[in-house]
């Protein structure tokens, strides 16, 4: 981490073997992870929980920021970082590299679901694929597109709080076949896979075609109907900028997070990340952007003005 802070990279042979091994790791996983709160620590000043954060998109120095406020992943301390790691921002790089030294260093201290931008379409557009081509070459970007193609789709805290990164189907579903999707694969455009990955609240009851063009709009009646069905409490999801850094809709049943504060530079908006205790109760820590390097987000991206025109 200190060495990507000094705009420094690793070798490629380390991340070429870091993501083999991350590949393997991950299709070991089940498309559902469960997670548990930690037990008692030792440290009298923090109780027992697990921090979700929400989008990050190659923000590596905000990054660095929520680990100096919120500590290191530990085991004691485990993050779940909800998708969308890479794109817009232009040190996507060294936040994947980050979040996957951590995984395999220690599975139980950090959590990864994969999220709309962890694909091959959105990388092409929005940077990561440019800037995996600028720092390493394209077979280190293929097997970036291999672990994407394995993370897990969603969470389940102490089998209370489901986790994924776009929302639910407008059909009610079990976690058991969110567990059995098959994985391997860039998503479809519709179907289970899709509809976690792209889908988005509204207000009001019932469903409504996506305004991305992918997934569906979800209102509060249908998050009602799967937490009741599959006897849960709270829906967490993010994929969606947030002034405050997040937001509680859908009578407190769904709760957005982003973890990008003022994203792509321009949008003036807090990050924010959540602890969940033992209770379950959500608690909210909101932060300000930090400087970077002046590399303007997109710089990479195809046909935005950088390197790849």
């Amino acid at each position: 981490m200190e060495h990507f802070k000094e705009q420094k990279l690793i070798h490629k042979r380390y991340v070429a073997r870091l993501l083999i091994n991350c590949k393997k790791y991950f299709e070991s996983l089940p498309s559902l992870m469960e997670i548990s709160i930690p037990e008692s620590t030792n440290d009298e000043s923090s109780s027992p929980h697990v921090t979700v954060c929400g989008d990050t998109h190659g923000q590596f120095y905000d990054v660095m920021n929520i680990f100096a406020i919120n500590g290191f992943p530990s085991r004691e301390n485990p993050y779940l970082f909800n998708g969308d790691f890479v794109d817009r921002g232009s040190f996507s790089v060294e936040v994947i590299l980050t979040f996957l030294m951590f995984k395999i260093a220690c599975p139980e201290c950090i959590y990864l679901i994969r999220g709309n931008h962890e694909t091959k379409n959105m990388n092409r557009i929005y940077g990561f694929e440019g800037e995996v081509k600028a720092k390493f070459d394209d077979k280190i970007f293929d097997l970036f597109l291999e672990v994407f193609c394995y993370l897990p789709l969603a969470a389940v805290i102490e089998k209370k709080v489901f986790v994924t990164h776009g929302g639910i189907p407008v059909e009610p579903v079990t976690l058991s076949d969110i567990k059995k999707i098959k994985r391997g694969c860039e998503p479809p455009e519709k179907g289970l896979m899709s509809d976690l990955l792209w889908s988005d609240p509204q207000p009001f009851p019932g469903k409504s075609p996506s305004k991305r063009g992918v997934g569906f709009a979800f209102g509060p009646d249908i998050t009602e109907a799967f937490l009741e069905k599959n006897d849960l409490n709270l829906l967490v999801r993010s994929h969606e900028v947030k002034d405050e850094g997040y937001l509680v809709e859908h009578g407190g049943k769904t709760i957005t997070v982003f973890s990008a504060p003022n994203y792509c530079d321009s949008m003036k908006n807090k990050g924010a990340f959540i602890h969940f205790g033992k209770d379950l109760e959500p608690k909210f820590t909101q932060f300000s952007e930090v400087p970077h390097p002046e590399i303007r987000p997109m710089a990479y991206a195809a046909g935005m003005g950088g390197l790849f025109t």
